[in-house]
């Protein structure tokens, strides 16, 4: 199935289909990030900026947990 038909599909299916679909993006993306080539020097630079940040500030941002959570509500029905 090409890319094409497989996007084709995608608005045809239900709620719980999408969220299987999700769930196996999230975790072919988690298996890139552990196992792929890493980051460039162009993240690398951002990674190192955004760090510099939350050190200065830690309690600024939204916790994990708490990201994931409304992401993966998104998809529930």
């Amino acid at each position: 199935m090409s890319k094409a038909e497989i996007l084709e599909q995608l608005p045809k299916l239900g709620p719980a289909e999408l969220g299987e679909i999700w769930e196996r993006l999230w975790d072919l993306e988690e298996r890139g990030l552990v196992s792929g080539p890493g980051p460039t020097e162009e993240e690398k630079t951002v990674l190192d900026r955004e760090l510099e940040d939350y050190c200065k500030k830690p309690d600024a941002g939204t916790p994990w947990p708490e990201v994931e959570a409304r992401l993966r509500a998104r998809t529930r029905p």
